[in-house]
């Protein structure tokens, strides 16, 4: 009787701690949606898409035919793109409720290093969730539902891009 209790109570804590991954991917993905958002906005506020900013060899390139004294090197942000750097425009710092109005340019770096750490976070905890849900299945947890070797073959899976 102790031994089934004590497998109980590993199922359970098991349970748990996947319930609480489970439930973090959720905010953490409500996060990057608002993050994806944000950039969205600044990109139209600078009136810029993805592919829409020319390359930096092509802006140079179009500089130089019209001038010699240019400088050679001239950086061009995906987002920003030919709009004003160092306009102000409002942030409001992530896990907190303190807006600053900082450089746009600096705006939008932040939120896409944020959207990054971001992503980073959801591939881990979505390979805690695989983890857990495998673990709950390989004590018998859920072998009424999901035979194990099934569900062992779709915690197994991999993404490939």
């Amino acid at each position: 009787m102790n031994n089934l209790q004590e497998r109980f109570f590993e199922v359970e804590i098991e349970a748990e701690k996947l319930l609480l991954a489970r439930h973090q991917l959720v905010e953490n993905d409500r996060l990057r949606n608002a993050n994806r958002e944000a950039l969205t906005a600044l990109r139209k506020r600078a009136r810029t898409t993805t592919t829409s900013v020319p390359s930096p060899f092509e802006s140079i390139m179009r500089e130089i035919e019209g001038s010699v004294s240019t400088p050679l090197v001239k950086e061009v942000c995906s987002t920003c793109g030919n709009h004003d750097s160092m306009e102000k425009t409002w942030l409001m710092f992530p896990g907190t409720d303190v807006f600053a109005k900082i450089p746009f340019h600096a705006a939008h770096t932040i939120l896409d290093q944020d959207q990054s750490c971001l992503d980073l976070d959801s591939r881990k905890l979505q390979s805690i969730v695989k983890e857990k849900s495998f673990l709950i299945s390989d004590k018998g947890a859920i072998a009424d539902k999901i035979s194990p070797g099934v569900f062992k073959s779709l915690v197994t899976l991999t993404d490939k891009p």
